[in-house]
């Protein structure tokens, strides 16, 4: 599906943002280890999530959704062998974290997805998990994996990136290991792994801000709410502050210190932001988030900021168009090994519509603030972030984009286009 964007003349009102799809997947893996009965509320819609939905099913639980977004798991006492391959469809979350879950099973199984996913490299996890005692077959250290069921044995793994889904899939491989596991990161990647282990009363410990160790335990079943996505909020964040007269609410946003980048990024770029209504649910912080336009300034993004604003930083790059003065953006090679390579993708797609931006190693410089004339056609290589990135550029385009293959924003965020057109006027 290929769609066409139009400028914004403003952007006002209040939404409820989807639910998280990173605590999303790690609910519904967390509950099948429970060997018990899990409520999870506001569980994710997008087709990632999905895919691990069907295949913790696979591995043995019962599923049942209460509506469109609540779902009961049904977990049997162990995780059972699977009779078909287990198919991550475009989820790198599921294809790593799952793999840890499955190396210290008593059973084989083999993941695989689809044509992007499989493209995707998977050596980060893979040369940790057999330091562990796991054996997966590859092909090349990418998909299709097999993992055969091994007895596990715990490791300190110092990491040489700050990555949630290395140190997630280590410490779900820990759950079933022998002795402790520890992992230590350069920086402080996302949490949410962690905070749901404490939630769950599982054997963890955090070390310092960046060395966690976990013991063999079991989760406890105890019902879980999943908050609203601000990876999701950001696009929306980003239009507000971008476009003129915008005056918007987002709400029920989870603000965890580890993804919170992209707060402290606006702010620092001098968006007028504001939190409200901060809460705790089931261990995650959340709150209602006001934004409306301003001018902006370019900043440097580096170092301990990029993990906590990975996700964000093709719609960062955008922003950066829209700011006075230059965004230096450092630190992010990761960004070359995600659905798409997106810094290649967004410095070559955003040169189309005006500008003015220089692809660097490990991320890329914008200069603005300049004036995107559009009038281009996109190709969003199987990215919905990049997807979702270009639509809000043709909110401030003089002339339309056309945005190829627009249906992959589904993977993750089917309500994108619905929300955005309810706070236009």
């Amino acid at each position: 599906m290929d769609i066409k964007t139009e400028k914004a003349k403003k952007l006002s009102g209040e939404i409820i943002i989807p639910p998280d799809k990173s605590i999303s997947h790690r609910c519904a893996m967390l509950a099948s280890l429970t060997g018990g009965k899990v409520k999870i509320k506001n569980y994710s819609k997008g087709a990632d999530c999905r895919s691990t939905l069907k295949i913790v099913e696979q591995l043995g639980c019962d599923v049942e959704f209460l509506n469109e977004n609540d779902v009961i798991i049904n977990a049997p006492k162990i995780l059972r062998k699977s009779c078909f391959e287990l198919d991550c469809g475009n989820s790198g979350t599921t294809m790593r974290l799952m793999s840890g879950i499955l190396a210290g099973q008593r059973f084989n199984s083999t993941l695989t997805g689809d044509v992007s996913l499989s493209k995707r490299p998977m050596k980060r996890i893979i040369s940790p998990l057999e330091k562990m005692g796991a054996l997966i077959e590859h092909n090349d250290f990418k998909a299709p994996l097999t993992v055969k069921g091994k007895k596990l044995h715990g490791i300190t793994y110092n990491s040489p990136i700050a990555s949630a889904q290395v140190k997630s899939s280590l410490l779900l491989a820990g759950l079933f290991a022998e002795g402790e596991t520890t992992v230590v990161e350069p920086y402080r990647s996302r949490n949410h792994t962690e905070l749901l282990f404490d939630y769950m009363n599982v054997d963890i410990t955090r070390n310092s801000e960046v060395s966690t160790t976990v013991k063999r335990s079991k989760p406890e079943p105890k019902d879980l709410e999943v908050c609203g996505d601000i990876s999701s909020a950001a696009f929306f964040m980003v239009a507000a502050a971008i476009v003129p007269d915008a005056d918007i609410m987002i709400k029920n946003v989870g603000i965890n210190h580890t993804r919170a980048g992209i707060i402290d990024i606006l702010k620092k770029m001098g968006a007028d932001i504001r939190i409200c209504n901060e809460r705790i649910v089931s261990g995650e912080p959340v709150a209602d988030i006001a934004v409306r336009y301003s001018e902006l300034k370019g900043v440097t993004i580096e170092g301990a900021d990029i993990p906590r604003l990975i996700d964000e930083i093709p719609v960062i790059a955008v922003l950066a168009t829209q700011a006075d003065g230059t965004t230096t953006i450092k630190d992010a090679s990761d960004l070359r090994n995600k659905e798409s390579n997106r810094i290649k993708t967004m410095v070559e797609q955003l040169r189309k519509i005006g500008a003015k931006i220089t692809e660097t190693e490990d991320g890329m410089i914008i200069f603005g603030k300049t004036p995107l004339y559009g009038n281009a056609e996109i190709e969003c290589f199987h990215d919905h972030r990049t997807a979702m990135s270009f639509y809000i550029a043709g909110l401030v385009c003089e002339n339309p984009l056309l945005i190829k293959e627009f249906e992959w924003v589904n993977t993750s965020f089917p309500e994108f286009l619905e929300l955005i057109t309810s706070l236009k006027e």
